[in-house]
Order: C-alpha cells, then structure tokens, then sequence
C-alpha cells in the first residue's frame, strides 16, 4: 500500500510526470471568493472523508508538512458543501496559460550547492519569460474541471472577454499558496486557482514544464484536475512501428521449412520420371549421357603362384606396367602415326598395330570407347620412359608379368599366361579361375573436350580386386630338373622326335616330376612353336605295346588261372584272324616258358596264350581297373582317355593284339598310374599334381581333395607279380637290363608301340620302359617312352629310366635294398 500523505518522509518513486502539477495561488495572493454554499454541520464536516483516507478535521488539526507533488497522489482540495469538483477535462485538452512543473520534494537534499545552482539558473529564465510580451488570451485561465475551451482567437486580435469582466493583467506561471491550513478560517473552502504576478517565482525545487508560447498549450493541471475517486488518466504508449515479416523468426522457419520440402519434392518427381521412362529412345539416350562422361580403367588381380610341392616358385606374377590409349583424345586423333611410331621403338611393337588401336571405335549402344589395351606386361623402365615423353591420350597404369624364375623348369607342365593374365595351357590354364582372382574396375568421371580428365569430386567408384589363389603342386623341382635334363639328354642321343617322363609316388600317388621334350622356356612362349608346348605325358597317345603285357599276366594271376610256377607253350608265332604274331625271341616250336620267362623275354606267343585262358571280357575288365580306357584326371588340361576296345568290338586279329598292347591306346601317366598299383600292393591311386590351394586372401592353405582308389589286385598277386616281372631287369637275357640301379632292386617291363597321330600310326617306334623301385618294397614308378625312328625300349627308354631312378632315391634317401632278387627259370 502507497504511504499516507502526511507521513513525514517524503514518498520515493517514480519522479511526477512534466506538468502534473496543480494549479494554487500564488505566494502572498488571496483565493479569489466563491459563492457561500450550504455546507455540512461540523459532524458531517468530520465524516467527509478525502479520496485519501484524512478527514477535514484531521487536516486542519495536523498539517501536512514536507507535501510534494506527487502527479500519482494529487493534493486534495476541500471543496464547499463537500460535493465533488467538477468533471475533469478530458485527456488532450489544452489550456491557455503555461503551466509550471510541481516541485520535487528534496530532489537535491544531498548536493545543496548543486540544488541553489539549479534553481538559480531556472529563475532567471523565468525573469526572461516574463520580459517577453505574453500571448493575447480569450478568457481567464481554466481550472481543473473545465470541461469547455474557448477557440483561441486570431493572431493580433484583441481578447475576449467575459460580460462584466475587466482587462486582466499578464498572467505568471502559476504558483502554489504555500500557507498552511491553520492560518485559513476553520471551515473555509479550499480551492487551487492560478493568479498573475509580474514576474513568475519558481522554487529551488519546482520543474520547469515547457517555455512560453504564444498558444495554449497541454498542461499537466487539466490531467490533475479530474474528478474524486478517478485515476489520473495516462498518456497512450506510442505505438511501435511493425518490424518487417522475415524479421519475426518464426516466419523464416515456416519459409524455409517450405522452401526446403518443395526442393525434396521436385527432386523425388524428377527421380520418379527417370525411373519409369520406359521409351527405348528415352532409356538410350540416358544411357548414352552417363556412359559418354565416365571412364572405366580396369584393375587386374593379383595372380597367384604356382610352386612345388616345397613352396617354392616355379611361376609368379612381377610387377609391371600396362599402356593404354583413350581414342577420345583430340590431340591424339590429330597425330596417330607420329605417336604410333615413337612408342614401336619403345614397345618392340610394329607401329601399324599401334596405331590401329588408337582410332576410335564406336560401342553397339553409340557411345565411343575410351579405352584401348596397347601392352600388356611392360617393364616399369620402359613405362617410365613412355610417362616422360608425355604423349596425349597415352597412359600407363600398374600391371603384373609371369615370371618363371627356372625358364624351362615344368614349363610344358605350368603352361603360360597371355598379356591379359590369364592362362593359355597347362596348368596356368586349367587353374586359370582359381588362379586369376577377380579383377577390380575404377570408374570415374571426366571432362569433355579438352578437360577429358578425371574431375576432381566427381563420381568415382572403385572396386578392389580380389588376389587369385596360388597352387603348391605335388612336383618336386630338383626330381623334375633331373628329369627334365636326362630326358633330353636320351631323346636327343635317340634323335627322339618326342619323349616324356613321369615319376610317381605309389604311395600316396603325386606325381613327383613330369617332363616333356622338347620344352620352351615358358617365360617367352612367343619364341617357341605350339608342338614344343605339349605335354607329352598326358597328351600324346601311343599303343603301349608289351608293357601292358603286365596287366593280362596280373589279371591271370589274380583270377587263378595260372601261379608263378606256371609254363606256357610258345612257338615262333601265332596266327589269330590271318595275322600272324611273332617273337622277338623265338623260341622253337612245343617249348615252354614259364611265366617269368614270358616276362622276361617279352613273348607275344605266351602272353597271347594266357589271354585266351582269360578271355575277352576279364581282359577289359582289368583294363580299366588298371586306369585305362579313362583320363587319370591328374589336373592337366586335355589330358587324352587313351582307347580300348570293348568285347563287341574285337576281330579276329584283336585276340592276338588286345593282349600284347596293341589296339590299345593310352597315355604315359596312365601306364604310370597302372603300375602303381601294382607296386602299391594292388590298390590303384589316381594321379595329382595339386598337393594344395592356398587362398590369396587370408593366406589359408586347403589340401587337395583326396585321389581315388580301388583295388586290382590282392597284395600277395601284386607282390608276386612284381618279383616275377624283376626278370626282365636281372635275367641276363631279359629285355629290361639296361633299367638296373645300382643296390636297388628294380621291377619292370619294356614296351615297343607304335605312335598314333590323328588316328594313324606312324613308322615310328614308341619305345617305352615302365619300372619301379626298389622292387621288395616298391616307392617311386617311373614311366618313360620315346618315339624314335628304331630302337626297343629296352635300348632307348630303359637308361633314361635308370638314371632317373637312381637320382630319385637318392634324393628322397630311400635305403637300397637289402635282399638279392630270386634266381629266375625262364624255360619250363
């Protein structure tokens, strides 16, 4: 609640407003007179109560010192008969008279100096108002409560005035009587009122309100005077001028919340068009836009190795350079031949060919290619020297070149890669999935016209390139360069025109070494001719001739037709179907061999004797028990099935030649495969070449599936079909001497076929020995045949076959034998 107005500390607060104050008489003027009214009797006097809480009798018994003029708590006016003063003005009224600010109750109590200083200041310019010549007025100033103003006159025109009146004198700033109420007549009515002076008087306190004007003016009087129990009315705020709509914030969301979702939504009807253009025109034409601005350049997988069965290399992949052209490129396209011929003394490639791969070429859907393969497998020397020359369009980029550190070394056998990395023949070929891996692709954009290169930022996408498997092969490098080097060492001493060689683990059945003559050096297979890249053990087909004279005394044995102990009747020859068939060694007429003798002198009568006790069927029964007739599937790529004839199928002529290895054809690992089983104590194991893959990825070595197996024989007839076929090497007379070993016992047979070439045989006699060793306890087969102009195999492959041998256990340290080979009977 706001103080009472007699307290004696003056109220704080809010300063009063400019021209709050009330009109009041001035210092040493007497109110002008009003008319007696009735008033009330002294009790009625006691109970009219001021709008502020004091009675009458309360004011006058105790004055109120210390009053300020508060525009918020107004001075009271005591008016007669205690009606209420009249209504007040209403607010924007003017009066006609300047008006002095109230006065502030001990505004400068604190600094008097200052205060004096002040007020002096406004005195003197109230001197200095009053000297100027006052505004000529129609009427007597108005107190609080007129409602009514007069219009004010003309300038220069006399004042009017009211009936009766007399011209009245200047007026002064209006003061207010500072008398107390005890010096006014108890019950006198009190009225504030303004008067004239001659020269206006202000207090050190009182606030000037405005200077004088020649016009009425708003005072603060017209506001303060208004009728009992109303409060003052206020002047109306200013209203403030509308900011801007974009600078509220909500309304930049909203707009841009709009702007934002009609972005999204032209985008989505856009994405929606091109999805459903189901026009062919339409479809072709988006294609032919994306593809003409993007560029694809392929990144080649790592090849994997292939290594012997030691992990070590026999072929691999060395970092090189590939260089390419872009047709697209304008500059190119001006000097084809100019830059055609500087790379030809670069690349060793004729310039026509380069410059053939640099013209542009369209695609089938219109676009043109922007990449052409110029060389593959570039030495990174020479790529630098292609780089600093800096011709348009030309570029290299990272590649990779097989490399074969042993030349020649298996090369008939790993085969060779073309510039694309991927294999061609042999092995490389074969594995050439596993191997290659999945190449990767860069595609990116580029510019057109001259800005043909990859824009920095822009689409690209590249895949990574998956590194392609290495393959450990179950060859031993040392066996094969052994092989390898005995083998053309023979042919060449036989005049071979072709020879091959395989070594087998009967145990396990990988193949140790496998060589061909004549080789190439698989490094640079463009110097070689295609017929020195075969691989003859498993491509070339030949009739075996007497080495599958083996297989029918074995199956003889094992159906219990004959015992080792057994004698056959032989004679110089023998007719079936009007063809006759001799011995190399005749024997006369009505004598017998046994059947080591059979073996041993490699008697065509004999063994054609013990076929007809076996009969057609049995003999093609244990052919292909023994492997022929199928692939051995040892992992080379066309490898031959060899043939045999089915039982319908035989002539006349076919009992006498089926038997002794002719009518046949098979290859050389699959004679090798044969007698291993044979060595194996009667269980066939297929052939490898894989020992195991070894993932490009992680590293992780698999082994090789597991070879086949079956048994032929039961291991007592193996094991005594291998002591009866040592007669050929140890029997003086036998046809295999030549195969010996030293401190080894060796089992064996030789064969003399013929070569078969495109279904015709040749003049040439396919000369071959298939043996194994040592004989008591049998470890390696070693299979080798020649095809040469004359020549046994006894005479031409048996030496290559002990030489062989002999390094071959050595190298694994297979003890020699320990026992001495039986004393063989050869005639019954």
């Amino acid at each position: 609640m706001s103080p009472r107005a007699d307290d004696e500390t003056p109220r704080r607060g809010t300063p009063p407003r400019r021209g709050s104050s009330r009109a009041v008489p001035a210092e040493g003027q007497d109110e002008p007179e009003r008319p007696e009214r009735r008033g009330f009797s002294s009790i009625g006097e006691a109970r009219a109560y001021t709008p502020r809480g004091r009675t009458v009798a309360e004011r006058g018994r105790t004055p109120r010192t210390g009053r300020t003029t508060d525009p918020f708590r107004p001075a009271l006016q005591v008016v007669d008969g205690g009606e209420g003063a009249p209504r007040a003005r209403q607010r924007g009224a003017r009066t006609d008279q300047p008006t002095e600010r109230p006065e502030k109750s001990q505004r400068n109590t604190k600094n008097p100096d200052k205060s004096e200083k002040a007020a002096t200041d406004r005195d003197s310019r109230a001197r200095r108002a009053a000297d100027r010549p006052a505004a000529p007025r129609d009427r007597a100033p108005t107190t609080r409560g007129t409602t009514r103003q007069e219009p004010e006159p003309p300038r220069g025109a006399p004042a009017r005035r009211a009936p009766g009146s007399q011209a009245e004198p200047a007026r002064a700033p209006a003061r207010r009587t500072t008398g107390s109420p005890a010096e006014r007549p108890r019950g006198a009515t009190v009225r504030r009122t303004t008067t004239s002076a001659a020269e206006p008087q202000r207090t050190a306190t009182a606030r000037r309100t405005s200077r004088p004007e020649a016009g009425p003016r708003r005072t603060g009087t017209d506001r303060a005077r208004r009728a009992p129990g109303r409060e003052p009315a206020r002047r109306p705020r200013p209203v403030p001028a509308e900011p801007p709509k974009l600078a509220n914030s909500t309304r930049r969301l909203r707009l841009g919340t709009v702007l934002a979702l009609s972005l999204f939504v032209m985008i989505g009807i856009r994405l929606v068009v091109l999805q459903v253009a189901t026009s062919p025109t339409e479809v072709q034409s988006l294609v032919k836009l994306r593809e003409k601005r993007l560029s694809t350049v392929e990144l080649p997988a790592p090849r994997g190795s292939i290594m012997d069965r030691d992990g070590k290399i026999l072929a691999n992949s060395v970092e090189a350079r590939y260089v390419y052209a872009d047709p697209e490129n304008k500059k190119l396209q001006k000097d084809i031949p100019g830059t055609a011929a500087k790379l030809s003394r670069l690349l060793g490639i004729p310039a026509s060919g380069l410059a053939a791969n640099m013209q542009r070429k369209q695609l089938p859907l219109g676009t043109w290619l922007k990449f052409r393969y110029l060389a593959r497998g570039v030495d990174i020397s020479v790529a630098g020297q292609i780089e600093d020359l800096d011709l348009p369009g030309i570029y290299t980029h990272i590649d990779e070149r097989r490399d074969v550190p042993g030349k020649d070394l298996a090369s008939n056998l790993i085969g060779f890669t073309g510039d694309d990395q991927h294999g061609l023949v042999g092995l490389e070929a074969r594995y050439d999935d596993l191997l290659h891996g999945t190449d990767g692709k860069r595609v990116f954009e580029t510019g057109a016209g001259t800005l043909n290169v990859p824009i920095t930022g822009g689409y690209e996408q590249e895949t990574a390139a998956k590194p392609g498997s290495s393959l450990k092969l179950t060859i031993d490098r040392w066996v094969q360069f052994e092989a390898q080097r005995v083998l053309d060492a023979e042919a060449k001493r036989n005049k071979a025109t072709v020879a091959g060689a395989v070594i087998l683990d009967v145990r396990t059945g990988e193949v140790i070494a496998q060589a061909s003559y004549p080789s190439y050096n698989a490094a640079k297979p463009e110097d070689s001719e295609p017929a020195d890249r075969m691989d003859v053990p498993t491509a070339v087909v030949t009739d075996p001739g007497s080495s599958h004279k083996a297989f029918v005394i074995g199956a003889a044995l094992q159906e219990g037709l004959i015992t080792p102990d057994s004698t056959v009747e032989v004679a110089p020859a023998i007719d079936k179907g009007g063809t006759p068939f001799k011995d190399g060694h005749p024997q006369p007429k009505g004598s017998k061999l046994t059947v080591a003798g059979v073996l041993a002198y490699s008697s065509n009568v004999g063994t054609i004797r013990i076929g007809d006790q076996l009969g057609k069927d049995k003999i093609y029964e244990y052919q292909q028990k023994f492997g022929l007739g199928r692939a051995t599937g040892e992992g080379m790529p066309g490898e031959a099935p060899g043939l045999l004839l089915e039982p319908d199928e035989w002539s006349g002529s076919a009992y006498g030649s089926v038997p002794i290895g002719h009518s046949v054809s098979a290859t050389l690992v699959q004679m090798a495969a044969g007698y291993g089983a044979i060595a194996n104590d009667g269980v066939y194991v297929q052939p490898h070449l894989i020992k195991s893959t070894i993932s490009g990825t992680d590293g992780k070595e698999t082994p090789a599936p597991a070879p086949r197996t079956h048994r032929v024989l039961d291991a007592k007839v193996a094991g005594q079909l291998r002591t009866l076929m040592e007669a050929v090497v140890e029997d003086n007379e036998g046809t295999g001497t030549k195969a010996q070993v030293p401190s080894y016992r060796v089992a064996g047979k030789t064969g003399t076929g013929a070569m078969v070439v495109d279904g015709q045989y040749t003049s040439h006699n396919a000369s071959s020995f298939v043996g194994m060793a040592p004989a008591d306890n049998p470890r390696y087969v070693i299979a080798v045949a020649m095809d040469v102009a004359r020549g046994t195999g006894g005479e031409v492959a048996a030496p290559a076959f002990a030489k062989m041998m002999s390094f071959t256990l050595l190298h694994y340290f297979v003890p020699p034998s320990t026992t001495k080979p039986p004393t063989f009977k050869i005639h019954g």
